[in-house]
């Protein structure tokens, strides 16, 4: 475990990048911003690129992602011998990186380029072997995803994502348990916010975009009951909303998490009268997590809940940004883009 001297340096490194990061305060630098290239000049200064605009979107994108990337790793790798949950946590993008490449996989794209995030010393799956699929999982925790036909055909489109998460937050939770009490009290109620958030923003969009009900909904959560038993189960708030009616706010009303759902006046980008909406109900789970990760942050300076709050604070920050890059590249204004995604108050 990291000695006193070692939490001391990553409280103070970690300090020092948050404090120039766009959370907080600073997030107010977006509001003026009406031009992608504005974006692009205010987070990367004289590194801004002279691009055409639809040109410097996904330029813009991957810059973003590699920032906040390369913060996180630099953070985690100032520990001698980092925890495993900490090495999940920076393993994140390659979860996402691996989706995407089983999707192209999956779909026979084999000759499309494949861009991923460099992780270090933190990454197992390699990715340069690319469209090579079974040496890319060689080794790797993923294998089982392989037969001897290459990706397996039960593990293609939601059943992967579906799988990948499931054992990506198990692991999580299963590595946190492993850590001292101290050490974990701001990591583990974010956590188990987010897993309980994800599953009922999972639910509704299973419901609303694939017409999914009951079992069929079931089967693509996470469901982790830990020590508590049936009563920690972290489906549960969306299982007691699989029976709702998606256009009828009324019988919500009761519900734990009605709080994150738009508002009856809100219809959700549904014409007609009110929808349960899965991405403002996103949108408002992503800004409450990012809320308790920023209160937490400098509470217990010592503790491992520092690297995780600044990893959570680094990835909310990529979110927003990439969002706010995407809808400047659609013509919105930074007033307007805050005004949808929050995190600014």
């Amino acid at each position: 475990m990291a000695g006193a001297g070692e939490r001391a340096y990553v409280y103070a490194k970690a300090c020092g990048i948050i404090g120039k990061s766009f959370v907080g305060r600073r997030i107010a630098a977006l509001r003026p911003l009406n031009r992608l290239s504005e974006l692009d000049r205010l987070i990367f200064g004289s590194r801004a690129r002279e691009l055409p605009e639809r040109e410097l979107l996904p330029d813009l994108e991957r810059r973003l992602i590699r920032r906040s990337s390369a913060a996180v790793v630099s953070l985690a790798a100032s520990y001698r011998n980092p925890p495993e949950f900490l090495s999940l946590l920076v393993r994140v993008y390659e979860y996402a990186d691996l989706k995407t490449a089983l999707a192209l996989a999956a779909g026979g794209e084999y000759g499309a380029k494949l861009g991923y995030t460099p992780l270090g010393s933190f990454g197992t799956v390699h990715f340069e072997a690319w469209p090579d699929i079974r040496v890319m999982l060689a080794g790797t925790d993923f294998e089982f995803l392989l037969d001897k036909d290459g990706l397996r055909k039960d593990f293609e489109g939601l059943a992967l994502e579906t799988v990948l998460d499931r054992r990506y937050y198990l692991r999580l939770l299963e590595s946190m348990a492993k850590l001292k009490k101290n050490d974990r009290r701001a990591a583990e109620k974010i956590i188990t916010e987010e897993i309980s958030l994800r599953n009922c923003a999972w639910m509704l969009r299973l419901r609303t975009y694939y017409g999914m009900e009951g079992a069929e909904v079931e089967r693509h959560l996470v469901e982790y009951e830990g020590r508590s038993g049936k009563a920690g189960c972290l489906a549960a708030d969306a299982f007691a909303a699989l029976e709702f009616p998606l256009d009828s706010r009324g019988p919500w009303e009761k519900w734990k998490r009605s709080g994150f759902l738009n508002p009856e006046g809100i219809p959700g980008g549904f014409q007609g009268p009110w929808h349960a909406d899965p991405r403002y109900f996103q949108n408002a789970a992503s800004e409450y997590l990012y809320r308790l990760a920023l209160h937490a942050f400098r509470r217990r300076p010592f503790s491992l809940d520092t690297a995780f709050c600044f990893i959570k604070l680094k990835q909310f920050e990529e979110d927003l940004l990439t969002s706010g890059a995407e809808g400047l590249g659609m013509g919105m204004s930074g007033r307007d883009i805050l005004g949808v995604i929050g995190g600014e108050k």
